[in-house]
């Protein structure tokens, strides 16, 4: 009696297919992108270049964070949920006289000679103890980002009748519809007349 041999298996398919699920795996994989604080660090400085221009301290808004997470805004204690609007204020201030070069026509601030000239000259200095938070860091950050893009979606509803924040996000995401270019010069348009000047100093440690 003879003996029947084994079947033969025709592997090139499996070639092929293991090749198919690749692809779908490539296609369909999604890549958890690392998220952070967006900031443009300043360019470096050369040895012989000249020294920056002195602020005025009413255009600085100094922001203390203790190992605690307490804030301490312009030597006062304050609430993390009011730090928004006093910087709102600062920001928006618009202290300087009119007619000065300095004067902000679309501030609505208190325009308290005491306080920031106009939003070009305001600057906020954040300064954090090496003990502070992480958590209390970020709702720092936020807190004072969420400052700049009220007045950026006031001031983009005043000119354009839309919100800048939402508008950018959309341009980011790739799901705006209409002419992005013309759109982009309208964001840069808010940014001079609201520009973000958030300025982090050295954490320290109390008593340093």
């Amino acid at each position: 009696m003879s003996r029947r041999g084994a079947p033969e298996v025709n592997a090139g398919s499996m070639a092929d297919i293991a090749f198919l699920l690749l692809i779908f795996f490539l296609a369909t994989t999604t890549i958890e992108k690392d998220k952070g604080i967006a900031r443009q660090l300043p360019p470096k400085q050369e040895e012989d270049a000249p020294e920056p221009p002195k602020l005025k301290q009413k255009n600085i808004f100094v922001v203390l964070v203790n190992k605690d997470d307490q804030l301490l805004v312009e030597e006062k204690p304050m609430d993390l949920g009011d730090l928004r609007q006093a910087a709102i204020d600062f920001i928006d201030n618009g202290g300087a006289p009119a007619g000065s070069p300095e004067y902000c026509s679309h501030c609505k601030g208190r325009k308290d000679p005491a306080s920031s000239d106009n939003p070009d000259k305001a600057v906020i200095s954040v300064q954090n103890d090496r003990l502070t938070s992480y958590k209390m860091y970020i709702a720092v950050q936020n807190e004072l980002v969420a400052a700049y893009n009220f007045l950026r979606d006031r001031e983009s509803q005043r000119l354009y009748g839309w919100n800048f924040t939402e508008v950018k996000r959309q341009i980011d995401e790739g799901k705006f519809n209409g002419d992005i270019e013309a759109t982009e010069e309208k964001l840069k348009n808010i940014q001079k007349l609201v520009p973000l000047k958030l300025s982090e100093a050295e954490p320290k440690k109390q008593g340093e």
